[in-house]
């Protein structure tokens, strides 16, 4: 199975799920951008991959517009080099809309995370041979008031049957990229890939998430996910 194929099933068995308040919106980019996402797998996901990175769900200003994961707009365009004409979600928020990247907001996650990896890896190439990224679930969420509403924050039995679909991806892409290191950006996201490949004799790490919320990541990200890829002997760049 390649990855194109795994994403198109988990896409066909979240479809319909129905989450309570405070969701009041739900958007899924692997739907309404799907074709910048294919590019995203397609070009960047073939091959085994020693190093899987795995980030908890789209921001509203990064994979929300463009349908990659952390994918601020601007690097995106500039460093991945991808582009694609992106859809809409079936319901939109007035606060929080979908302009692809024509979007001018900048995710400050994505614009860390990527920004850190062009500094030391300059091509994109370079960081494809040895590493993914991938969001364990593909849905942002949106309240009534426009807040963003992460997956840790909603009721299990909502997430039941969301979580076993993200599960199933999350091993599928394991199979086929076949990493030997799975590093959760933030705990929620090392927490899962923990629950989910336990028993597959991959090694797990995580590094910082790179969040606006984070005081830490706010006093120098950088400095922060450094040290943690040293600890975890990964080599960047």
């Amino acid at each position: 199975m390649s990855l194109v194929a795994a994403t198109r099933t988990l896409v066909q068995s979240i479809r319909g799920l129905r989450f309570p308040a405070p969701v009041a919106y739900v958007y899924n980019p692997l739907e309404y951008a799907w074709e910048l996402h294919q590019q995203w797998l397609l070009r960047y996901g073939s091959g085994k991959k020693p190093v899987l990175l795995v980030g908890m769900n789209p921001g509203p200003f990064g994979m929300v517009q463009t349908g990659v994961p952390f994918g601020d707009v601007e690097a995106v365009r500039s460093w991945l080099g991808l582009r694609a004409a992106i859809g809409q979600p079936e319901r939109v928020h007035p606060k929080r809309p979908v302009e692809g990247l024509l979007c001018r907001r900048s995710e400050v996650s994505g614009r860390r995370l990527w920004g850190y990896m062009a500094q030391r890896f300059v091509i994109p190439q370079r960081f494809s041979r040895r590493f993914f990224v991938q969001n364990y679930c593909p849905l942002a969420f949106v309240a009534e008031s426009g807040a963003n509403v992460t997956p840790d924050k909603l009721p299990k039995s909502a997430t039941a049957p969301l979580f076993a679909a993200c599960d199933r991806m999350l091993a599928q892409a394991t199979a086929i990229l076949q990493p030997e290191l799975v590093i959760g950006v933030g705990a929620f996201a090392e927490a899962r890939a923990r629950a989910v490949l336990g028993q597959t004799g991959v090694r797990f790490g995580r590094i910082p998430h790179p969040s606006p919320a984070s005081p830490a990541a706010n006093r120098g990200w950088e400095q922060l996910v450094d040290a943690a890829f040293a600890d975890l002997g990964v080599a960047i760049g």
